[in-house]
Order: C-alpha cells, then sequence, then structure tokens
C-alpha cells in the first residue's frame, strides 16, 4: 500500500512542478503583455485593448497554476507558531494536528473541485466568455479547468499529507535534484 501511494505521490508531484511551470510561463507573458502596453502608451500614445481583462485573467490562472506546488513544498501561507512550540513539547499532538489541518485543507480542495467541475462543463458547453465584445474577449472554460486541476492536485497532496506523514519531504528532495 505505501509503495502505490508513494507512486501517486510522485506523480502528483511531477503534475505539481508542471503546473508551476506553466503558472510561470503565464507570469512571463503577463510581464511581456504589460511591457507592450507600457511601450505603446509611451510612444505611440495608444493602449493595447484587452490588457486590464488578459491581466485579470492571467491571475487567477496564475494563483491555482502555482498553488499545487506550494503545497507540495509545504509553503502554503498559514501560521504555524502553535504547531512548532508544541511539537518541541509534545511531538505526537503536533504530528495529529498536522494531519488534521491537512484533512480539513483536503475536504475544502475536494469541495471546490466538486463545485467547480459543473460551471467546468457549463462554460465548455456554453462558449461562455469574459471581457468586452469587439475589444478582448476570451473563454471561460480554461479557467475553470485549472482550478479544477489545480484542486484535485491540492486535494490528493493534502490526502497524501495525512496518509504519509512525511510526504513531500523524501519526493520533495528527490524531485528537486532531479531538476537541479
Amino acid at each position: 500500500m505505501t509503495s502505490l501511494l508513494k507512486q501517486i505521490e510522485r506523480f502528483v508531484s511531477y503534475a505539481a512542478i508542471l503546473t508551476n511551470v506553466i503558472g510561470t510561463l503565464v507570469v512571463l507573458g503577463l510581464v511581456a503583455v504589460v511591457n507592450y502596453e507600457v511601450v505603446l502608451r509611451g510612444l505611440y500614445n495608444k493602449s493595447f485593448h484587452g490588457a486590464v481583462e488578459l491581466v485579470q485573467f492571467s491571475m487567477v490562472l496564475i494563483v491555482f497554476l502555482q498553488l499545487p506546488d506550494v503545497v507540495r513544498v509545504n509553503r502554503l501561507t498559514r501560521s504555524d507558531g502553535f504547531l512548532a512550540v508544541i511539537g518541541k513539547r509534545v511531538p505526537k499532538v503536533k504530528l495529529y494536528l498536522d494531519r488534521l489541518i491537512n484533512l480539513i485543507a483536503c475536504v475544502f480542495m475536494v469541495l471546490i473541485s466538486v463545485a467547480i467541475w459543473p460551471e467546468f462543463l457549463d462554460m465548455l458547453e456554453t462558449r461562455d466568455y469574459f471581457g468586452v465584445p469587439g475589444i478582448f474577449t476570451a473563454p471561460w472554460w480554461p479557467v475553470k479547468l485549472v482550478i479544477f486541476i489545480s484542486g484535485v492536485l491540492c486535494s490528493t497532496l493534502f490526502a497524501l499529507k495525512v496518509l504519509i506523514p512525511d510526504s513531500g519531504d523524501s519526493v520533495h528532495s528527490e524531485l528537486d535534484r532531479n531538476v537541479a
């Protein structure tokens, strides 16, 4: 059973790294768009129509594309002060509280995934878009799909952290050695 969980962990970790890389590429694309807008305004007194909408679209993508890797490397923003103090005095209590927090986070991400899936299907079918027609429009379904994939990856990572207490530590260091 542990071997299967480690294989799942390895696959999900690689997927988390991949989504992080894609998120980084979106950040670089966003930098290019903003610089293009600045140059257009400065040199030609014109604007790049849809720049605001593109930034809004990109921000959601960046957050949800990079979230699984943040979970994987245990860098999710939370207050660990209490856990650090109690971990020195009663390590078992810290272990169980950490598992409880990860279980709650897992449930939360499952709820996000379950809630967003029908929206993704609806947006894919209706080809609903956001933006201003004639200026800039983009379909909603890629955003919904990224949120769904992120939710599934995060819930899987949190579940693995509950099932395997040191989840991510060995895979994290091994993956970092392979990437470097």
